[in-house]
């Protein structure tokens, strides 16, 4: 076993971010350390998780596949005749049941067997006791220790008192299996069909295990099969298969080594014969990624383990398609907590990061090593690079997917995130996909969200773990310095903080003396977004993140964009589905990527649904929901291929009776079979119309940002980028045939009574000058009804919608229970968590939160939609446009406008003082989203761009 000096690269002298060009580590550290040894030794109720990240360790240290001091029985309660290869000669073959601790299986053995397990039993024993070699000792000290001789399959004895060739076996087996050196023997364990990963409570049942031969290929990801036929190019390797109750896998014979692992899923199917297989014996496999072929010894036995891998797989949920054509079912009873903004979220989450025993899970489309998870930070205890190396010491694996970008588009550096975390600690693994040559994806990313603890806790949300996205309901526009801690907020019934990221509290594993956490220039530190960290990316994009802590824009000049998002915990049956999600992408890009195919970078294992219930911890403040798992996936991204996030969308939109809020990074929508393809608008058009017939009260809300997220000079347009994202937005809101306005042509000037469409602006006072900037709305999210919500990472565009194109994650939440509200001025009976995320929205944006005279009980009384938000919306516009007189305004309406209104001097800088007046009666944050801004421009970038060359998908 290598020690830790033979594996890791000297440390670099100089910082990281200079010496990452390559690996630090070259292959894995395996140490069990004394503790996790003694509770392998010692536990009795199955094996611990920690083994399938250990099994060379396991293997190398002798710990035995039987859980010691645990008995095995076994009972032979039936036979079955077969004919033998002669024809002539009937054998009877044995059903052997077996008990050990709480797992049950049955393996089925005929009378040679039970032959050649004695005489394999019988030469190993004889070799110990008379060859002196060193490393038998430990073996020869057990059979010194033995009082009982081996019991004996022959013996007229033994024959006399047995009243059947059943209960003698029986009486046999269960007489070798209470001697230590037997049932721990090589020759036993492959009789019992057991091996390392036989007894791992949280892998499930027993299943079914054996040494088979499979073959190579019948990968259906392109580029992965031989170049030929499949039945002249393969070859057959000798391992040992193990199947459980939502998987299957292989691996090396001596099993310390897992070699492929096969997710079920829609698609699986096991198929028997020469048809399927081309060769005697054979059994194929399928599911959506592979076609894996094995071969068996016989007939019977090929049938046998078709019998029983159907039979294992039958109670799996994945093997279903369900509800919204989705890979998961909706999980009753499932804890579940909601979070606006980042603050609290990431205090949460660097709260049950500290708590994770075996496992880690991160994806994002940017991740930044060295951002802090509470803040203000002033040591590097909570950054969480720091975070996630402590953890890797303590044993904790963790595996990393990042996007890898196409670099001359976009400037995210995964290559920096993926250096800096890995030349940390062996225990993370980090890998990026797609490649996008050999892949052929050049236009789509990986854009999921998410963070996986111990297939236990999950995040899920829009949140990447990055730069800029760190807020809170203040939304500041400036970071000069705090001169007072931030106060933490109060929580409402259901628990649900907002903003809890405040450094206070113990830090767990924390050293006692301050020294130790070398704090550097952090100590003393009141800012809360430090360097990089500190962006308006409209003003300036991020460049250099290599150097981190270095500022990218003029903190004293340029107000920062606040950044609004949301994001959702989950636990235990749906936080198994998320991480199962994750497991499948991460073994996807080990098979797919040829640089991953090592042993440094390990197969994932899903643990089974039926240990869900023991939570070994649960986030503060979560309540129970129904939450169901939507996915966008393809097979260039997953392996397999939905859009369950759109279907969930449109099935919500159309079965709201009062009111839908849509809060989003894009809106991009209105079907034409040509451009755009999701049906989201259409939808939203549907049940308007539907409302408008019946005459019934019903309100669309609509939150999305007043610009898209492109460096640009607004002043004089903002580029092709900004314009080309405005064009697709105008076009699905008020533009064209196919807008939403244009086709509710019917309800004529009454669409302002069912739909409202805004963005969110603030301001502050930036080295003694009044500033304003638009709140950058990053949530993906859908509130309807007061009773179901979906978050996630999924746009409303055709990007993340189709299935085909980004890869997206969020999650579906309904609420189970019932608390009294008030809908369209009668009664009404809401769900609890959804009420309080669409109150804890609200809030903010009408400004009830600071003036709570502003009720907000009822969202589509006439008074609230018409006096609070549509007024609040309205007068806060005004002002804006009044004090700072900056786009995107109405009143400019092509370029020419809009040049023009730059040279005009605002009322901030004119007269200061009657500005800070006017800005007085700003109520909240929504402003109405200019709708005939640049109206008379074409938007659609130029043919002789570079935007105007890409594709129209990259777009839309």
């Amino acid at each position: 076993m290598a020690s830790p000096e033979e594996v890791i690269e000297p440390e670099a002298l100089t910082s990281a971010a200079q010496n990452l060009g390559r690996r630090r580590f070259s292959r894995d550290i395996h140490n069990l350390s004394p503790d996790e040894f003694d509770g392998l030794m010692s536990s009795t109720d199955g094996r611990p998780f920690l083994v399938v990240h250990h099994l060379p360790e396991v293997k190398e240290t002798g710990v035995p596949y039987l859980i010691p001091g645990v008995p095995i029985t076994c009972k032979v309660d039936n036979t079955e005749k077969y004919t033998t290869r002669s024809k002539v000669h009937v054998g009877t073959l044995y059903t052997v049941r077996l008990t050990h601790g709480h797992f049950h299986w049955i393996v089925k053995r005929k009378y040679k067997h039970f032959q050649e397990l004695h005489r394999d039993l019988y030469k190993h024993r004889m070799m110990i006791q008379w060859l002196p070699m060193g490393r038998f000792a430990k073996e020869r000290q057990q059979l010194r220790t033995m009082s009982a001789e081996m019991p004996s399959l022959h013996g007229t004895e033994r024959t006399r008192r047995t009243s059947s060739k059943m209960k003698y076996l029986e009486e046999y087996l269960n007489g070798l299996l209470e001697n230590r050196f037997c049932r721990n023997d090589h020759s036993m364990l492959e009789f019992l069909s057991v091996g390392a990963l036989s007894f791992i409570t949280d892998l499930g049942p027993k299943g079914l295990e054996g040494p088979i031969s499979k073959r190579s290929g019948g990968h259906r990801i392109q580029g992965l099969n031989c170049f030929g036929h499949h039945q002249f190019c393969f070859r057959w390797s000798r391992r040992w298969l193990v199947v459980k109750d939502s998987f299957l896998m292989y691996m090396s014979r001596d099993n310390s080594c897992i070699n492929f692992v096969l997710l079920f899923d829609p698609e699986f199917k096991v198929k028997v014969g020469r048809a399927y297989t081309d060769t005697k014996y054979g059994v194929c496999i399928e599911n959506f990624t592979r076609n894996l072929v094995i071969k068996c010894s016989s007939y019977r036995q090929a049938h046998w383990w078709s019998h029983e891998i159907n039979r294992l797989a039958d109670s799996c949920d994945y093997l279903k398609v369900q509800r919204f054509d989705g890979f998961a079912p909706p999980r009753e009873d499932t804890l579940t907590k909601w979070y606006v903004n980042g603050r609290g979220y990431f205090a949460d989450l660097a709260d049950a990061l500290e708590k994770a025993k075996e496992e880690i899970f991160i994806t994002d489309w940017w991740l930044s090593p060295e951002v802090f998870l509470k803040r203000p930070a002033t040591d590097n205890y909570w950054r969480l690079d720091e975070i996630l190396k402590r953890k890797a010491e303590q044993g904790v694996k963790v595996c990393v997917l990042l996007y890898k970008e196409v670099e001359l588009a976009l400037g995210i550096n995964s290559e920096h995130s993926k250096r800096t975390l890995m030349n940390m600690h062996p225990n993370i693994k980090v890998m990026r996909h797609p490649d996008h040559v050999s892949s052929v994806v050049l236009l789509w990313a990986h854009h999921e969200k998410m963070v996986a603890i111990d297939q236990t806790v999950a995040f899920v949300g829009g949140i990447d773990l990055a730069f800029g996205r760190w807020d809170d309901s203040q939304y500041r526009l400036t970071d000069l310095g705090l001169t007072e801690m931030p106060s933490v907020p109060k929580e409402d019934p259901k628990g649900n903080t907002e903003d809890n990221g405040e450094v206070d509290g113990p830090k767990p594993s924390e050293p006692d003396n301050p020294a130790q956490r070398d704090p550097g220039s952090l100590t003393g530190n009141t800012k809360l977004w430090l360097g990089k960290d500190y962006s308006n990316f409209i003003k300036k994009d991020w460049v250099q993140l290599d150097r981190p802590f270095e500022d990218n824009i003029d903190r004293t000049q340029i107000p920062r964009m606040p950044w609004r998002d949301l994001n959702a915990a989950i636990h235990g049956r749906a936080a198994r589905d998320v991480a199962r999600h994750f497991i499948q992408r991460w073994n996807f890009t080990k098979i797919f990527k040829s640089k991953y195919k090592d042993d440094f970078y390990p197969y994932l294992l899903p643990k089974s649904q039926c240990t869900t219930d023991s939570l070994p911890f649960t986030v503060p403040g979560s309540s129970k929901a129904k939450v169901q798992v939507l996915r966008s996936a393809d097979r260039w991204s997953t392996g397999t291929c939905e859009c369950s996030i759109l279907n969930a969308y449109i099935h919500t939109i159309k079965n709201s009776e009062h009111y839908i809020y849509i809060e989003n990074q894009f809106f991009i929508s209105c079907a034409d079979a040509r451009t755009v393809h999701n049906g989201i608008g259409d939808a939203i058009v549907d049940r308007i119309l539907r409302a408008h017939r019946e005459q019934k009260k019903y309100r669309v809300f609509v939150v999305i940002p007043l610009l898209p997220g492109f460096e640009g000079d607004v002043s004089a347009g903002g580029g092709n980028a900004i314009h080309a994202i405005l064009h697709y937005t105008y076009r699905t809101i008020c533009r064209g045939e196919h807008s939403i306005l244009s086709r509710l042509r019917e309800v004529e000037d009454k669409w302002t009574e069912y739909i409202t469409v805004c963005g969110v602006r603030t301001h502050a006072r930036l080295s003694q000058s009044l500033v304003t900037e638009l709140i950058y709305v990053h949530s993906k999210t859908l509130i309807a009804d007061d009773r179901c919500y979906i978050i996630g990472s999924a746009n409303i565009n055709d990007r993340s919608m189709l299935g085909t194109r980004d890869s997206e994650l969020a999650v579906f939440v309904e609420d189970e229970e019932r608390v009294p509200s008030i809908m369209g001025g009668e009664e009404y009976q809401a769900g609890p968590v959804t009420l309080a995320l669409r109150k804890e929205c609200f809030s903010v944006l009408v400004g009830s939160s600071s003036d709570p005279s502003i009720n907000i009980d009822d969202p589509i009384s006439d008074h609230f939609f018409f006096l609070v938000w549509n007024e609040t919306a309205k007068l806060n516009a005004a002002i804006y446009e009044k004090v700072f007189n900056c786009p995107p305004l109405n009143i400019l309406h092509n370029l020419r406008e809009l040049r023009e209104n730059s040279n005009k001097r605002p009322l901030c800088d004119t007269d200061p003082e009657q500005a800070s007046e006017e800005l007085k009666a700003v109520r909240g944050l929504l402003v109405h989203f200019p709708l005939k801004y640049l109206c008379e421009e074409n938007l659609q970038p130029s043919l002789t761009t570079k935007e105007g060359m890409a594709p129209v998908e990259l777009w839309t």
